[in-house]
């Protein structure tokens, strides 16, 4: 085992909080801005995506303070677009799935080795985007 890199860590777990945190903004924009005859069930979907990312941004918070760092108040920056089609924001969410997929392997790089709870909790993390991610693309497959 080598030694954990404290700052690096909790660095990139400040980053994950901020994208994370986003995701609550963006994917609750997204469920209020769906229209059409499949809304009921993508309002569901924006709606539990939103709670999941606030869910993700508390362990991510829990983490980075468990190894003494300070919690960020900032959220990640979110593009408005104004494309409210059901494709739109289906590709937009696979959008920034593909980026929290790219923070977590970030993390996975730098703790693997060096802790073994944070590499489990990044492998869980990475397999949870890797689903999203699978889930948007078979949604997105009826837009196509």
């Amino acid at each position: 085992m080598r030694e954990l890199d404290n700052q690096k860590s909790v660095g990139l777990l400040n980053s994950i909080m901020e994208f994370e945190l986003a995701g609550v903004v963006r994917y609750t924009h997204y469920s209020l801005m769906v229209i059409g005859p499949n809304r009921i069930p993508i309002v569901d979907f924006f709606k539990t995506q939103a709670n999941e990312s606030l869910l993700h941004a508390q362990q991510a918070g829990e983490i980075l303070t468990g190894l003494e760092g300070h919690p960020t108040l900032k959220v990640a920056p979110i593009i408005e677009t104004n494309q409210h089609s059901i494709a739109a924001l289906l590709q937009e969410s696979l959008n920034h799935e593909a980026k929290a997929l790219e923070l977590y392997k970030k993390l996975l790089e730098t703790v693997e080795n060096a802790s073994i709870y944070l590499e489990e909790y990044a492998r869980t993390m990475i397999g949870q985007e890797e689903l999203h991610n699978m889930e948007i693309k078979k949604m997105l497959r009826d837009y196509s």
